[in-house]
């Protein structure tokens, strides 16, 4: 209690709340629940550091500019109060010294607040309609990818593939908005022959606007999973937004992962599916995975065609297989699909391994869902190691299912029989646990109460011949 107190009013306070808007991406709600869960500011910046932008800068030097004028402004009250003893003076001098931390922390959103709903939004409001324009006028094939997990990868595979034979234009990163399919629709030079759209879904009817802005000729559903549910409630409720993409094309070249359990209730006969046994027509067979890749044969009918990819783990076949497919079908020769595939390779911190100390490290920090932990640990079985270890804080965005979720994590965790689980310290580590009792797990388990230091000195705790999984990345204001 006192230690937190008396973080209010350390030097290192101002950059804290900075650090905690740069987190939330400058979004007043996010940052103001985050601020008033918080029992001890020293402990924010526990798992990253502040990155030191111009923005921020700036936003600092104002923090720390205002604190000093309120905290002049309170002494100044107490010297006059002290002076004419007049002893509501001073209290009231001491009063605005000791809140103006906690007044600070709220008075810097107001900018932000009245720049978003002034400025920003009018601005973005005519760039999104003028972006329906484009892309309703675009004569190339928009292809829309939407679900739970996989999205990103999905686009870039597709985006990798493709311009092997086509000119492609992608939604780049994970800008997955309306605005950004705004800035996306503003760069096309129209003689684009595929679009590639990223959906995000943050809440219910994201998907169904964007498809209306987009004007989308194909939707991929990479899967669902419990995500985002802190803002759907409910899984059905998040694949009944996500699947409609497939009500706006009426269900025509509509692909859907049948990889996803979850995604089975939406499934309609006019879908097509893929998954790890094959893609519109096409049949998987010869499948090897290790951490240097995978490889496998696509068959259908005579035909045979032989592809490799620097992809890590089982789960990327089903990907693979569709997009090596799709390819084939929007165009592509074979060859132009083999060079394809062979140049696709793991994305940062999704299924990425490296090499450290002698060790094999597989980086899938950026995962948020059940499926991928399901995926790592698949992984773990399948490759060969001295001693393989299994590292997770648990899985954000899951809300009323957070207990179900990450008990059922801890059962894949215990199948997957690693030498060692480690966990890191927070609301889900209970659960976890709870399930690989309940998986029979008899291994080694280790809780780690500080992040930061764990994965920082990462070096002295593995051992050559190691392989570490290391999965999901909860983020500073889930902790």
């Amino acid at each position: 209690m006192i230690s937190g107190l008396v973080s209010l009013y350390l030097p290192s306070y101002p950059s804290v709340l900075v650090y905690m808007l740069q987190s939330t991406e400058y979004e007043a709600v996010p940052y103001l629940k985050w601020y008033w869960r918080t029992k001890n500011f020293n402990d924010v910046m526990h798992r990253r550091t502040l990155d030191k932008t111009k923005s921020a800068r700036m936003l600092l030097l104002a923090l720390r500019l205002g604190m000093l004028a309120q905290i002049l402004i309170g002494l100044l009250f107490i010297y006059l109060g002290g002076w004419h003893q007049l002893t509501g003076g001073v209290a009231f001098g001491a009063g605005i010294i000791l809140l103006y931390p906690v007044l600070w922390a709220h008075l810097v959103v107001l900018p932000l607040v009245l720049g978003r709903y002034f400025v920003s939004r009018p601005k973005q409001k005519q760039a999104i309609d003028a972006s329906a324009k484009i892309f309703a006028n675009h004569k190339g094939a928009k292809i829309a990818i939407a679900g739970s997990y996989g999205k990103t990868t999905m686009k870039e595979l597709l985006a990798t593939v493709l311009a092997e034979g086509l000119k492609v234009a992608a939604t780049p990163a994970n800008k997955n908005v309306s605005s950004s399919h705004a800035t996306f629709a503003r760069k096309l030079k129209g003689d684009e022959d595929v679009l590639i759209i990223e959906y995000g879904e943050g809440a219910p009817g994201d998907v169904a606007r964007f498809a209306k802005i987009t004007n989308p000729t194909h939707a991929v559903i990479t899967g669902l999973a419990p995500a985002h549910l802190d803002h759907y409630k409910t899984l059905q409720a998040a694949g009944e937004d996500i699947f409609t993409v497939a009500e706006y094309l009426q269900g025509k070249n509509v692909y859907v992962n049948a990889d996803s359990p979850e995604a089975r209730m939406f499934f309609e006969d006019s879908y097509q599916l893929f998954d790890t046994k094959g893609a519109l027509g096409w049949k998987v067979s010869k499948v090897k995975i290790g951490l240097d890749g995978t490889s496998f044969e696509l068959k259908k009918g005579a035909k045979t065609l032989a592809l490799q990819s620097g992809l890590v783990g089982r789960h990327q076949v089903g990907f693979l297989a569709f997009v090596a497919a799709l390819g084939l079908q929007l165009g592509l020769t074979p060859k132009q699909v083999q060079a394809g595939i062979a140049k696709t390779k793991p994305f940062e911190h999704r299924m990425q391994p490296y090499e450290l100390a002698g060790a094999w490290i597989v980086d899938d920090t950026y995962n948020g869902n059940l499926e991928g932990l399901r995926a790592g640990t698949q992984l773990l079985q399948e490759v060969n190691a001295k001693r393989k270890i299994y590292v997770t804080p648990g899985l954000v965005d899951q809300g009323t299912e957070k207990e179900r979720v990450h008990i059922e994590a801890g059962k894949l965790i215990a199948d997957a029989n690693p030498d060692l689980v480690v966990l890191m310290e927070n609301s889900a580590t209970e659960y976890i646990q709870q399930g690989l009792n309940r998986g029979g797990y008899n291994g080694e388990v280790r809780v780690e109460d500080n992040p930061l230091e764990f994965y920082t000195n990462l070096t002295h705790f593995v051992a050559s011949g190691d392989l570490v999984v290391m999965q999901n990345d909860w983020t500073d204001n889930y902790a």
